[in-house]
């Protein structure tokens, strides 16, 4: 496997996990593309745009086997979408990432994040040379609790960082 600069060392996936990058495109982020997304509630896509949209996010679902999707209108691909994209947050394969990133830039999107488990180095070159920001095999939704959110009814959040069980009083 290659770096994204085209060099034969292995992919440095750390690279792309840094939180200040991470914090600074949740913050300026407005509009999120989440490519994947499903109507179906059981899927992580799902969830993490349902999270999003009630943070604040106006999200806008790219998946041509949908018509709509948490009650935004559907768009087949990143070029159908008629608005300025911010982040382009994918849920595909690894093989889908290169086509999506190319896409990305030739719409002016300004981050690609790419979910867990959704690792591909050709993706991130291309994003990297049109200029996009991105992270990899990391969760938009997590991250976002972690550093703005509240992980509240999970309990990961607490402000507390000990081994001790709070007393009961």
């Amino acid at each position: 496997m290659s770096t994204p600069n085209g060099t034969s060392a292995p992919f440095d996936i750390t690279r792309y996990q840094d939180p200040a990058v991470m914090l600074e495109i949740l913050r300026t982020a407005r509009t999120v593309a989440i490519v994947g997304l499903s109507s179906n509630t059981l899927r992580a896509s799902h969830f993490v745009g349902f999270y999003l949209q009630r943070h604040g996010y106006k999200i806008i679902p790219v998946n041509p086997r949908e018509s709509e999707v948490l009650g935004e209108k559907a768009y087949p691909s990143l070029l159908d979408v008629p608005v300025p994209i911010d982040l382009v947050d994918v849920f595909r394969a690894p093989d889908a990432v290169p086509g999506i990133a190319r896409e990305a830039v030739q719409v002016g999107a300004k981050a690609l994040w790419l979910q867990y488990n959704v690792i591909s180095p050709e993706g991130v070159a291309i994003a990297e040379q049109g200029g996009l920001q991105v992270v990899v095999d990391r969760c938009a939704k997590v991250e976002h609790a972690r550093h703005l959110g509240r992980m509240h009814w999970l309990g990961l959040n607490t402000g507390v960082v000990t081994a001790r069980r709070a007393a009961i009083r």
